[in-house]
């Protein structure tokens, strides 16, 4: 096999174009074979192998960067640089599905939010010119929904204003994010692809000017990468041009030659260039290209020759989620639903399908999704913002400035909260609990199971004087954890076994962790300590009936999966301290460092957030107490 071969880029520079063919062949079988089984983002590396095979044939990597948005298109650059042990991919101690700085020098940053390498390329190509590396150059790959965030186009301002600092940006131009790109900028793009008259044009033209001898193929080359030639008169590729790029394309994105051959012009160029590259997403492996949602975006465990998943899994909370809106939708004609480009994996396809005008999708633009939002709302509907938690965190001054100021009624749900795993330190969902503590008038929720998933969902609609977040895990959606009881608007979950005046522990659970908890307060039971448990529901604001409860136990402990810097735990015991209610607190959850890619389980044990970790430091904490007393030490926890 060729691709055996391939330890470095330069190894690709021995292959003729119809070894390079081979080899692109033979990625994509590797693709399929190496993703079925592990599960990973399929649609999108299927479509960038010819064009990665040509940027490394271009560029020298690590010297030149060779810079990709999102990172979730590197796996063929991956196996290009030498990385072709795919067996671990997204596991512990295995590849990360994304670029890691930690696994090889031609990872270069490690983004998996869209929309930032643009601001990247722009420092790399400054650093370039204010130290004198003329021989150093920057190509940054661009997808064409990424062009859709606010981000991108403030780079391309700043790019743009550099006439004479070479910088080379490739969009990768297949029409899609997760579904189809949307907005003005995808129907310019559309535009420009299905305006075929000049490839015509230039297709008999090459024929000509090719069967003319010496100066033919030399005036075929300068006519098409001219920077206002043919192409002016007859594709609307100004726009880019406007802004002072110059551009290239479009390009067949799946022809190797071609794509050197324009990639090589855009280096040689002193200043900025777009070279526009038209890609098929899934490219090669019929099952993806015949997906319409998203393509095989991203999949699981799935069989190999029919792209069906291995396994189906149980009702998931995003399903809950999406079951509920279209249920909102039929009772409430005034609900409409927001995604960032991202309908089907945060669950408002169906919501979608059943209400067409009342859905937006903003593209890769979180930032402009709220304040849309907050217009929405003082319009007077009520919008629903579904995004993955840790993408909010983009969006943190207009939720702030934009929603919570003008006092709007905007709920977001955030889906993948907490430690989701896999995907790596990006999409751990671990900061909104903290970073959403400091807006004033803001409600958040965190349910523990589906029915509390619906019953939240429901209040957080009613509320049309404040923002509310409904958060929620990834994954499959855990069995009911009933109430045994409520005091003010927290929920019971357990008793103390025995009646005791004073009970030793007060567990506060945090959303989905609730299992966990009583885990923690049957294996604290068996030492003898007494425990409540409770689930506050709405954790923010801290309930009222939460200080004087505290106050009547001797130890407070809380239980979260976010970050402890700032979040539920230290909401908590500001409320005692506001409160004067003096009881040892202590608080678990997500330590202040960016967590490896891991499944959740193994990453919440390598935190030491497991009912086993936390029971043993609860009962050394009530053996610290209780040795003011007796000098007994506590039992140990199995």
């Amino acid at each position: 096999m060729l691709l055996t071969r391939i330890k470095g880029p330069r190894d690709l520079d021995r292959l003729s174009q119809e070894e390079l063919e081979r080899l692109a062949a033979e990625i994509r079988t590797f693709l399929v074979d190496a993703v079925s089984k592990t599960g990973g983002h399929l649609g999108p590396n299927l479509g960038v192998v010819e064009l990665t095979i040509a940027l490394h044939r271009v560029f020298d990597s690590p010297k030149d960067k060779v810079l990709f948005d999102t990172g979730h298109q590197a796996y063929v650059h991956k196996l290009l640089t030498g990385r072709q042990d795919f067996a671990g991919l997204r596991t512990k101690g295995g590849l990360s599905g994304y670029p890691s700085r930690a696994e090889s020098e031609h990872d270069v940053i490690e983004n998996s939010h869209a929309s930032t390498v643009l601001g990247w390329a722009d420092g790399f190509a400054k650093a370039n010119e204010v130290l004198g590396k003329e021989d150093h150059h920057v190509a940054a790959v661009i997808g064409d929904g990424a062009l859709t965030g606010g981000m991108a186009w403030e780079a391309l301002n700043n790019i743009a204003a550099a006439k004479d600092r070479p910088l080379v940006i490739v969009v990768n131009d297949n029409e899609r994010s997760y579904g189809p790109t949307i907005g003005g900028l995808a129907n310019h793009l559309a535009t420009l692809r299905t305006t075929d008259g000049y490839e015509r044009f230039l297709a008999r033209g090459k024929d000509l000017l090719e069967r003319t001898p010496v100066v033919g193929k030399p005036l075929y080359e300068t006519l098409h990468g001219a920077k206002k030639g043919l192409k002016d008169f007859i594709a609307p590729q100004g726009m880019f041009e406007d802004l002072g790029l110059k551009y290239i394309g479009p390009i067949d994105g799946h022809d190797i030659e071609a794509l050197e051959s324009a990639l090589q012009r855009a280096k040689r160029f002193s200043g900025p260039v777009i070279v526009h590259c038209l890609t098929q997403k899934g490219r090669g492996y019929e099952p993806a290209v015949q997906d319409e949602a998203d393509r095989f975006h991203a999949v699981g465990v799935i069989h190999p020759d029919t792209g069906l998943p291995v396994s189906t899994d149980a009702a998931s909370w995003t399903s809950v989620f999406a079951d509920e809106m279209v249920k909102l939708g039929k009772e409430r004609k005034d609900i409409v639903a927001i995604t960032a480009a991202m309908l089907q994996p945060v669950g408002l396809k169906k919501f979608a399908d059943a209400y067409p005008d009342r859905i937006f999708d903003v593209g890769i633009a979180e930032q402009h999704g709220a304040t849309s939002a907050a217009g929405l709302a003082s319009g007077g509907a009520h919008p629903v913002f579904a995004v993955y938690a840790t993408f909010l965190n983009r969006a943190f001054d207009q939720v702030l400035m934009d929603v919570a100021l003008h006092k709007c009624g905007v709920t977001f749900v955030l889906d993948r909260a907490g430690v989701t795993g896999t995907d790596g330190a990006s999409h751990n969902g671990m900061w909104d609990m903290s970073i959403l503590q400091v807006v004033p008038g803001l409600r958040l929720a965190a349910p523990r199971d589906a029915e509390q998933l619906r019953a939240q969902l429901n209040e957080a609609v009613l509320v049309k004087d404040a923002p509310t977040v409904v958060r929620f895990s990834k994954g499959v959606v855990g069995p009911a954890v009933p109430a045994v009881g409520r005091i003010g608007g927290m929920d019971v979950l357990r008793r103390p076994a025995e009646e005791v005046t004073r009970p030793d522990v007060l567990l506060v659970s945090v959303g989905a962790l609730a299992p966990m908890c009583l885990e923690i307060a049957d294996l604290l039971d068996k030492q003898g300590i007494s425990t409540t448990v409770v689930d506050p529901r709405w954790v923010k604001p801290v309930d009222e009936a939460l200080a004087p409860l505290a106050d009547r136990h001797r130890v407070v402990v809380t239980v979260e999966d976010n970050s402890r810097a700032g979040g539920v735990g230290s909401a908590v015991a500001q409320a005692l301290r506001d409160a004067g209610v003096d009881v040892p607190l202590r608080d678990f959850g997500i330590p202040q460092r960016f967590l490896d890619h891991a499944t959740r389980k193994e990453v919440m044990a390598e935190i030491g957030l497991t009912a086993p970790d936390i029971a043993r430091q609860v009962t050394g904490l009530v053996a610290k107490l209780d040795g003011r007393y007796d000098s007994e030490p506590a039992a140990a926890v199995d």
